[in-house]
C-alpha cells in the first residue's frame, strides 16, 4: 500500500494506453469480476470483467504473462488496465468503448487524470459481457 501522496505522484507518471508486460496473479471468481495483475509497481494492476472475453475459459490464467495497458486510474490505489492481447479482451471491444468511453483513441498517450464517469444509465444500456 502506498500513501495518498505516493499514489498521486505515481499517477502523474502514468498514461492512458501505456503498455506493462505484468503477470496475471489471482483470478478470484472466474467470469464474475476481474484478474489482478502484476504489473511491478507498488499499487495493483485490475482488469474488470466488462474488457475480458464472454467464456471465463478464455480468461488468462494465473501465472500468465502478458502485455496489458493502463485504461483507468483514480483515486482507488489501483490501475484499472486492458489486455493489449485481443485473446483476452472482449470480441467487441470497438463497440463498447465507442458507445462507453468514445474518447478512448484520443486519451491514449494522455495523463491519467479523473475522466468523467459513466452515467449508471448508460451502463444499464450496455449488455455487461458480449453474447456467446
Amino acid at each position: 500500500m502506498v500513501t495518498d501522496a505516493e499514489w498521486t505522484r505515481m499517477r502523474r507518471e502514468l498514461r492512458f494506453g501505456q503498455v506493462f508486460t505484468g503477470t496475471v496473479v489471482t483470478v478470484p471468481w472466474p467470469g464474475a469480476i476481474g484478474i489482478f495483475v502484476d504489473i511491478g509497481l507498488s499499487v495493483g494492476g485490475f482488469v474488470d470483467v466488462v474488457l475480458l472475453p464472454s467464456e471465463d475459459e478464455d480468461w488468462p490464467v494465473e501465472g500468465t504473462v502478458a502485455e496489458f495497458e493502463i485504461w483507468w486510474a483514480d483515486s482507488r490505489q489501483q490501475i484499472r488496465l486492458k489486455p493489449s492481447d485481443s485473446r483476452y479482451l472482449r470480441t467487441d471491444f470497438t463497440d463498447f468503448i465507442e458507445h462507453l468511453r468514445p474518447s478512448w483513441f484520443a486519451d491514449v498517450g494522455q495523463p491519467v487524470h479523473d475522466p468523467e464517469p459513466v452515467a449508471p444509465d448508460e451502463l444499464e444500456e450496455w449488455p455487461t459481457r458480449p453474447a456467446a
